[in-house]
């Protein structure tokens, strides 16, 4: 089979066909199946962590990870079964049972949709419950919502940003994103960037600007109103999305469909739109 000879495959009963080296992800995408996704962006490479897009494949002996199996001609897929219900249904009470959800709504969608009960654990399930971690005026850290989708590291390391500052340390339910030698932020290699509060699915990572309007209970994203522009700092030409409240600019973010950022930006563009307002 050539590279340009498509793959088709069933999904849920209908042929599909997508190019050679889709995922099938990609073909239940093709397919208008909806599946839940977690650790998976467009602009990173799969890292097979949260488990939550696993479908049937006929034949296979387990459930196979739909961001990062690639497609292949004859593949007959399940994305509904029971089976696949049961284990997406564990994991995000898993999730939920460990880790406060409650400003991630994708996945609280998913949990109502296949039924997850976090509470069924009891109150006696462990929880993480730390400081949350503000060590500038940029973005912060909030332990509590993460899930170790791996989506920072990625966008910090070979993804995106080759920093490399901030990677899994510990083990077991004891395992953290952390800086090397869990030092601040300030005096470790970050570059604040803010690629990694770009991909976080939880808000683990978010501004420090809509941490404070949250705090103050004045964060209405269903008021803001978002513009594209292009970046004015230097003439690479990347894109930001401005997201506006109340006549001000609370956080920048670039779309990851764009040819010049695929999402990403630098201190400048995600940080530095004070200016417009004359701070």
């Amino acid at each position: 089979m050539s590279d340009e000879t498509p793959v088709r495959l069933s999904i849920d009963g209908n042929e599909v066909e997508v190019p050679a080296g889709a995922s099938v992800l990609d073909a239940c995408n093709a397919a208008g199946v909806e599946t839940p996704t977690l650790c998976y962006a467009e602009n990173l490479t799969p890292v097979n962590a949260c488990r939550v897009c696993v479908v049937e494949q006929e034949g296979a002996r387990t459930l196979v990870p739909s961001c990062s199996r690639q497609a292949e001609d004859g593949m007959v897929i399940e994305t509904d079964s029971d089976r696949v219900r049961h284990s997406r249904k564990m994991v995000l009470e898993f999730l939920g049972s460990g880790v406060d959800l409650s400003q991630a709504p994708d996945l609280e969608r998913w949990g109502a949709r296949y039924g997850a009960r976090p509470d069924r654990y009891g109150s006696g399930a462990e929880r993480i419950e730390e400081d949350i971690r503000i060590q500038d005026d940029l973005y912060i850290r909030d332990y509590d919502k993460c899930v170790l989708c791996y989506k920072c590291v990625e966008a910090c390391g070979d993804d995106a940003q080759h920093t490399f500052a901030i990677a899994v340390a510990g083990r077991g339910f004891g395992a953290r994103i952390s800086t090397e030698f869990d030092t601040t932020l300030p005096d470790s290699a970050c570059v604040y960037c803010g690629n990694c509060v770009a991909v976080c699915p939880t808000n683990a990572l978010q501004f420090k600007t809509e941490f404070d309007l949250r705090q103050a209970d004045r964060w209405k994203p269903e008021e803001q109103t978002v513009t594209r522009t292009v970046c004015s700092y230097c003439g690479v030409g990347c894109n930001l999305e401005l997201h506006v409240q109340d006549e001000t600019i609370v956080k920048v973010t670039s779309p990851h469909d764009h040819e010049v950022t695929s999402g990403h930006l630098c201190i400048k563009g995600r940080f530095g739109w004070q200016y417009v307002h004359g701070n």
